[in-house]
């Protein structure tokens, strides 16, 4: 039983002010107080960070700012979780969200970007961008521009045996096509996954 990671456990906070309704959530059980502490101080960073990137605190009056979060993965030591924010100025054509992730070890409260995830040394870049523009080709994406491949700290989820590299809006494609979502198997990459990071241990088959 030694070895059994459990989800953490989590409760849901608000947010509101005029104009303002944002859900996140809050680790609550299932780790050790430090890592708790890191992890929930990191989500509440992330939370605040993108309201006030969205302008909110700029101008409430004519700023409507709605937030929520989903979980992606909550076992085997990981959490990996989403923060969504809808944000709509007054007379503009039309809202725009924002999403952002967060990829816990739950031992440590470590948020791990994209690179850590990969052997040291591995040309992990070109192979996730190859496997990108294969599913680029074969969903028939319409970019706005050349596709400039996979960066270091690129967003990204990981949910259950799967890593999801995404994009913001308009950085790969018109408004209208929404948010493009590139799910890669741990199976195709784990010749070059970092097995003492996070996607290791979901490679793992038990």
């Amino acid at each position: 039983m030694s070895n059994i990671q459990l989800p953490v456990q989590l409760i849901t906070r608000r947010i509101t002010k005029p104009n303002l309704d944002v859900f996140y959530p809050v680790i609550v059980a299932g780790t050790n107080p430090n890592a708790m502490q890191k992890m929930n101080q990191q989500i509440y960073n992330l939370v605040n960070k993108l309201i006030i990137d969205q302008g909110y605190y700029q101008d409430p009056q004519t700023t409507s700012v709605t937030g929520y979060y989903e979980i992606k993965t909550n076992e085997r030591g990981v959490l990996s979780l989403t923060v969504i924010n809808y944000t709509y100025k007054q007379y503009a054509a039309h809202g725009l969200t924002i999403i952002k992730s967060l990829n816990f070890d739950i031992n440590t409260g470590r948020n791990y970007q994209l690179f850590e995830l990969f052997k040291p040394g591995s040309d992990y870049q070109k192979k996730l961008s190859e496997i990108i523009e294969r599913q680029i080709k074969e969903r028939d994406i319409p970019l706005l521009d050349e596709f400039k491949g996979v960066s270091p700290n690129q967003d990204y989820y990981i949910a259950d045996k799967a890593l999801v590299i995404y994009y913001q809006l308009y950085e790969l494609t018109a408004y209208v096509y929404g948010f493009p979502y590139f799910p890669i198997s741990v199976y195709e990459i784990q010749d070059i996954i970092n097995e003492n990071a996070l996607l290791g241990v979901m490679a793992v088959n038990n």
